[in-house]
């Protein structure tokens, strides 16, 4: 069991006071805050050991070369891969999504094929195969959900056949909070010869992923929705396809030899990661990394559907408040979309942050989604494992005040 409020005294930046009230942070799946440990780490990378890696001889170099290595093993060990070789480093799950469909898509693809994503992706599983299929005169096929959010697995194995070429899919959606049941889609695309692409994003800080026994082909995530520093991120791919596929961006760092009209490049993982890589913030992930093995991702996982499970009857109390995906908290995470009735989601959003409580409210990447649902915008509140019983306590009261507010124009918010 997870003692969330002295986790949270790990987090420096959430003992501060927004607009004459304690901070509490429910932005989450946009990006989470970062512990003491990992801002030390990166501190340390820079005060005691800035050189560049790989190629350095002298003792800073070394140094940080075993510590960037050392955090691709730990984020190796960490989703269960079989060897570092399969561990790309990127700038986040956006470069993963692009760098599979660029490489993989567009040496495998072919007119005609098929590629199947659902209506609950981000915009980042969504663009890529859009351009894909553009590029390759293919088809561009959507999962239908289920009414209550979930993926529609009957239909799933409908869009799914022996044309369909690439499935990407969320493991975690980031507006409706369901998780999805990536080893029986995984089966299903080798069922039909097809390559599985999983948007991890929002599975991977909240819960144990084992990408081998997922089977999935290709996992891409962020290290900043996991502790970690922004502009980080990791493309799991399994080595016979990362074997047969090219780099996308060249230059340094990737090259085995360069002749005037041709060049070769160096073995896995290097071969993809060309250019001066980000070397503090992978040593932040890898920080990061530890930080969240510490506490234990299932008892994150448990802690999370503790805090659901309580506030969720007290959100779905409200009168005129509207909860977008699973109403059982045991169908979902801590992300937690919702609309209250004549309230624009922005003006929900700046209420609450009138109390100190960070929400985001938008179409959160996820427009087709939105569409899909017949709503604009939504509000989301998102909790992690700093997030504490009190917090969500705030948020339901704020709620109230908000629909108090714009209900009779009393003068409850600050």
């Amino acid at each position: 069991m997870i003692d969330s409020h002295k986790v949270k005294q790990a987090f420096p930046i959430l003992d501060q006071i927004v607009n004459d009230e304690p901070l509490v942070y429910l932005d989450n799946a946009a990006t989470t805050q970062k512990p003491e440990a990992v801002l030390d780490a990166v501190a340390a990378y820079y005060h005691q050991d800035n050189a560049n890696v790989h190629r350095g001889v002298h003792t800073l170099a070394e140094r940080a070369t075993q510590s960037y290595e050392a955090a691709r093993e730990k984020v190796r060990q960490f989703i269960h891969a079989k060897e570092t070789a399969e561990i790309l480093f990127t700038r986040g799950t956006t470069t993963g999504l692009n760098w599979v469909s660029r490489s993989f898509g567009d040496q495998y693809v072919k007119e005609g094929d098929e590629i199947v994503i659902s209506y609950m992706e981000h915009h980042s599983n969504i663009i890529p195969w859009q351009q894909l299929a553009k590029r390759k005169k293919a088809t561009l096929k959507y999962i239908q959900l289920t009414p209550e959010g979930t993926l529609d697995m009957a239909d799933a194995k409908k869009q799914i056949t022996e044309k369909t070429a690439i499935v990407s899919i969320a493991h975690v959606s980031n507006v409706l909070g369901v998780i999805n049941p990536i080893a029986e889609l995984t089966a299903l695309a080798h069922a039909n010869q097809a390559v599985m692409v999983v948007d991890g994003a929002q599975a991977v800080p909240h819960m144990t992923v084992d990408v081998q026994a997922l089977d999935c082909d290709f996992y891409a995530f962020s290290g900043h929705k996991m502790c970690g520093p922004t502009g980080t991120g990791v493309l799991y791919g399994k080595r016979t396809w990362l074997e047969q596929m090219e780099p996308v961006e060249f230059g340094g760092e990737m090259i085995d030899f360069v002749h005037l009209q041709d060049s070769t490049w160096k073995e896995l993982p290097w071969k993809f990661e060309a250019g001066t890589p980000n070397i503090a913030g992978a040593i932040g992930l890898g920080a990061a990394v530890d930080y969240l093995q510490e506490i234990g991702l299932d008892a994150i996982h448990q802690h999370e559907a503790e805090i659901v499970a309580y506030v969720l009857p007290k959100l779905q109390a409200i009168e005129g408040l509207t909860i977008y995906g699973p109403k059982e908290a045991a169908k979902r995470t801590g992300v937690i979309a919702f609309n209250i009735e004549g309230i624009h989601p922005h003006d929900v959003a700046t209420a609450l942050d009138m109390e100190g409580i960070a929400v985001r409210a938008g179409h959160h990447c996820a427009q087709p989604l939105l569409q899909y649902l017949q709503v604009p915008a939504t509000a989301r509140a998102s909790f992690y494992l700093y997030n504490t019983r009190e917090d969500a306590d705030r948020l339901v009261d704020a709620i109230k005040l908000t629909k108090e507010f714009f209900q009779y124009g009393t003068d409850t918010l600050r």
